[in-house]
């Protein structure tokens, strides 16, 4: 048992492990999902020259100095994603992002399928071949996470929690990231920092999907950067291996 001297940023940051807390601050008790077993294997989705691997929209989407760049210059209707081809479920995710253009936050999306939804079959100027139902870890502007298409933000941790993921990470410079999905919990890290420890109440919502990088909805021009992706799959260690 730990010591009950224990900081309360660092509580807050722990609770999520055992329980899940909505945005209320809320946390109800869930069942802990073991993580699958699968090979273990590491693979660069991204090869730092092109998109091979990846499918989005090509105009949205594009390789600039051995970064995958994201910019729109017009208004976007609906969220829209660079999606891997690959499938997965239990995975170790590192990589950098950096939020050069507006004050939007982006994310990283898992665990749930390509999706149209219902406003972009209606409009189909709103552009969403290539959005997702899912979770998404959120950053920077935003940290947090959300259930895309489903529970929304329903499951998004507490303020106190995501104000520590705020202070671990940078409005407008380069964050290095680690995603470790296993089961039914997410964990991540931010510059070294542990910031997210949640278990998923719904465990039925979890399934094996492609990754998905987030260009979100937005009436002003944006750009986001993401390098690095490199990819752990059914993870050797169950920690986060980035933390200092």
């Amino acid at each position: 048992m730990r010591s009950m001297f224990v900081p309360l940023v660092a509580l807050a940051c722990c609770l999520p492990a055992l329980s899940a807390g909505d945005k209320t601050g809320k946390v109800t008790k869930v069942v802990e999902v073991a993580p699958r077993e699968g090979k273990s294997e590491t693979i660069k989705l991204f090869n730092g020259k092109d998109l091979e691997g990846w499918e989005g929209y090509k105009d949205l989407w594009s390789v600039e100095d051995g970064a995958i760049v994201a910019r729109n210059d017009k208004p976007l209707k609906v969220s829209t994603y660079l999606f891997t081809k690959g499938n997965y479920s239990d995975f170790r995710l590192t990589f950098s992002a950096k939020l050069v253009k507006s004050e939007m936050h982006s994310g990283v999306a898992f665990w749930g399928k390509r999706f149209t939804p219902p406003e972009a079959e209606k409009d189909k100027s709103a552009r969403g071949d290539y959005t997702y139902q899912g979770h998404l870890v959120m950053f920077p502007s935003d940290w947090g996470l959300y259930d895309l298409y489903r529970r929304n933000g329903a499951i998004n941790p507490s303020p106190a929690i995501r104000a520590v993921e705020k202070k671990a990470g940078k409005q407008h410079d380069w964050n290095d990231m680690e995603i470790l999905a296993q089961g039914n919990r997410i964990r991540l890290a931010v510059n070294g920092q542990e910031v997210l420890d949640w278990r998923d109440a719904e465990p039925k919502l979890i399934g094996e999907g492609p990754i998905a990088l987030q260009l979100h909805s937005n009436g002003v021009p944006q750009e986001i950067h993401f390098k690095g992706l490199v990819l752990e799959t059914f993870p050797k260690e169950d920690r986060l291996i980035t933390m200092k």
